[in-house]
């Protein structure tokens, strides 16, 4: 498969996803058949209110739940095939994670807390350091290794937590509310560098957001509504 068809094929499929919670009649339909595909190199910014599915869809994607029914391929394998073990390597080597709370390590500095995906990738010690510090140098922090969280703003925090995101090559960056917490300077930051990563290192990003300025910088906003698909819209074209 030559480039082009390989970045044209699809990255993620969802085909006909369902997730029911609980059993008779506590049961919740969280998603109610979901189709979607993401190809590779595409920016996806996921919106809808509270109770939409979009989280639980999130969740999914991200390997941390499964489907009740359905099919959920990534890069073509069959994801509800694989065990939990199999499911936990697929998050530790294709999948970074950005959370709207940061969830650094309070005590350690920014370069450990880079260096802890590659800690349970088993990376030795040297070439662990120096993968951390290049993606602390890729957000702008290579001057900050040695903080602690406490000793970070808000906006370098979530820096600090973009580059563990990074630092182990994933091929898609799942990230939750990154700017929830952040002023609407920070914010652009943040979004310009997840922008840039798309960009510049064809990373795939998938973005919940309940902000709409955030979510233009995105080349699909997709909407949840009452556990489907209620809207698939491209901002921009894709390069």
């Amino acid at each position: 498969m030559n480039d082009a068809a390989a970045r044209s094929a699809p990255l993620i499929q969802l085909d006909g996803v369902t997730k029911v919670y609980g059993s008779g009649g506590a049961s919740m339909r969280a998603l109610r058949g979901v189709d979607l595909t993401i190809r590779r190199g595409e920016f996806v910014a996921v919106m809808g209110p509270s109770g939409s599915g979009k989280s639980t869809c999130m969740n999914i994607l991200g390997c941390l739940d499964v489907p009740t029914a359905g099919q959920y391929r990534f890069d073509g394998v069959d994801v509800g095939a694989l065990s939990r073990d199999q499911r936990a390597l697929l998050r530790r080597h294709y999948l970074g994670f950005v959370f709207q709370g940061f969830n650094l390590l309070s005590r350690t500095s920014a370069l450990e807390n880079v260096e802890l995906p590659l800690i349970y990738r088993g990376t030795p010690a040297a070439a662990r350091r120096r993968m951390a510090m290049q993606a602390l140098d890729a957000v702008g922090l290579s001057a900050w290794e040695r903080h602690t969280p406490a000793e970070l703003s808000g906006g370098q925090q979530q820096r600090v937590a973009i580059a563990r995101a990074i630092v182990s090559q994933p091929a898609v960056l799942l990230a939750d509310e990154p700017t929830g917490n952040l002023d609407s300077a920070r914010s652009r930051e943040i979004m310009q560098l997840l922008t840039a990563f798309n960009r510049d290192r064809g990373l795939t990003v998938i973005m919940v957001t309940h902000e709409h300025d955030m979510a233009g910088y995105a080349d699909r906003v997709i909407h949840f509504l009452d556990g489907l698909v209620a809207n698939d819209d491209r901002t921009r074209a894709s390069a």
